[in-house]
């Protein structure tokens, strides 16, 4: 098959595994981005560690994309977590395994990984455009603006990868939307993920606490039990255990009107052992003392218990053993969107096909975080990008194969 043109757009980790393959399948492929670099996003996730992928067993692995694991099986068979480090490892940078199973590069950056990949690229004859913002239709091509002014451009077949609408300022505002929505594609309502949330904090409490780390807990919502920590926040809670329960927290509460996330703080210890010892402490002493003496709790974790427990639970030790087991934290809101770290919603699946072509518009395909689906952190949201630009990818040069870009 003759080169054809392929036009992608957006240069984070989903674009640029699809210009991957597609120019080693001898297309002509140019990348345009809005932004002055690339993979600005990519690299934000980097400066703390770069989650590449997760060790755990695949089959579990598989199931991370809520609603959307089915529909995104066949994409991550065909770029496992696995496949994952040995590409990063063809880019010269090689990972380990840490305590929590997520895979990181030795180096613990994203930056070494992305230049060299830029660099192949560009070896593989990839045209690179920064500062190009894709702003619509126009004349039966693609209107950009630039630099130098606005321009048209026309490919035998285009990749949207622009991301969904967490951190807009690094180029993912979610501006497509209403461009695809004008043209016939299901576009969900984009929402925040694995995001922190508002709470009815007193002032006081506020003022002591914000910025304090619970470590040592559990937390149960619907998305189940599990161990971490998370952050006292000026505004509520954030942080990984947060984040962990954020889908099910934000689902509650369009659901029902409020939720709570319920904290174990004290895990080691049964209900009937705290009760015992928190009986076992002077009526008369101070809510403080009985807490620290009977429980083992002090500093922000005693400040949660006074701020949250009804005030006739403080004096009876079962209900305080209670409350210190199944603490509730009553949360009002997602944080915006601006501040998660990843989103929801997008490009519905029944807009695309088995090969992620946009049904109402043949020729134009979707991957990455512009689709409808969410994962938590640790790996899953930049394995599933690279595997959705990979099979978008291959839908394309099928495509192209069985149509020749008619």
């Amino acid at each position: 098959m003759a080169a054809k043109q392929i036009a992608i757009i957006g240069g984070g980790p989903a674009g640029l595994m699809a210009t991957e393959v597609l120019s080693l399948s001898g297309h002509a492929v140019t990348v345009y981005d809005g932004m002055p670099t690339f993979g600005r996003k990519f690299l934000l996730a980097g400066k703390s560690g770069l989650n590449i992928t997760h060790s755990e067993d695949y089959d579990r692995f598989a199931t991370r994309f809520g609603t959307a694991s089915e529909r995104l099986r066949a994409a991550l068979d065909a770029f496992t977590p696995d496949d994952a480090r040995t590409w990063a490892a063809g880019l010269g940078t090689e990972t380990f395994v840490g305590t929590s199973g997520r895979v990181f590069p030795d180096v613990m950056k994203a930056s070494p990984l992305l230049r060299a990949w830029l660099r192949r690229l560009e070896a593989q004859g990839v045209t690179l455009l920064t500062r190009h913002r894709w702003t619509g239709f126009a004349d039966d091509g693609l209107a950009f603006e630039t630099p130098n002014g606005p321009i048209t451009i026309r490919s035998d077949a285009t990749l949207l990868a622009l991301g969904g609408a967490s951190w807009p300022r690094l180029g993912s505002d979610g501006g497509w939307t209403t461009l695809l929505q004008d043209r016939g594609v299901d576009i969900r309502d984009l929402e925040p993920a694995n995001c922190g949330f508002d709470v009815a904090w007193s002032d006081v409490f506020k003022s002591r606490f914000s910025g304090a780390p619970l470590k040592s807990v559990t937390a149960t919502s619907d998305a189940g039990t599990f161990p971490g920590e998370f952050v006292i926040s000026e505004h509520g809670i954030e942080g990984s255990l947060v984040y962990a329960h954020s889908a099910a927290l934000r689902d509650r509460l369009k659901r029902d009107g409020e939720a709570a996330l319920s904290v174990d703080l004290a895990p080691g210890r049964s209900i009937e052992r705290l009760a015992k010892d928190l009986a076992r402490q002077d009526s008369k002493a101070s809510i403080s003392n009985r807490l620290r003496k009977g429980a083992g709790l002090e500093g922000v974790k005693s400040a949660l218990v006074r701020e949250l427990a009804p005030h006739t639970a403080l004096s009876d030790p079962e209900q305080l053993a209670r409350l210190i087991k199944t603490l509730p934290i009553p949360v009002l809101r997602p944080r915006p969107i601006a501040e998660a770290i990843s989103s929801a919603g997008g490009i519905g699946f029944d807009s695309l096909d088995e090969r992620y072509m946009l049904t109402s518009l043949p020729g134009m395909f979707a991957a990455g975080e512009m689709l409808d689906w969410e994962a938590p952190t640790g790996g899953y949201l930049l394995t599933a990008c690279l595997a959705t630009g990979r099979a978008a990818a291959r839908g394309i040069d099928h495509w192209l194969s069985d149509t020749g870009g008619a």
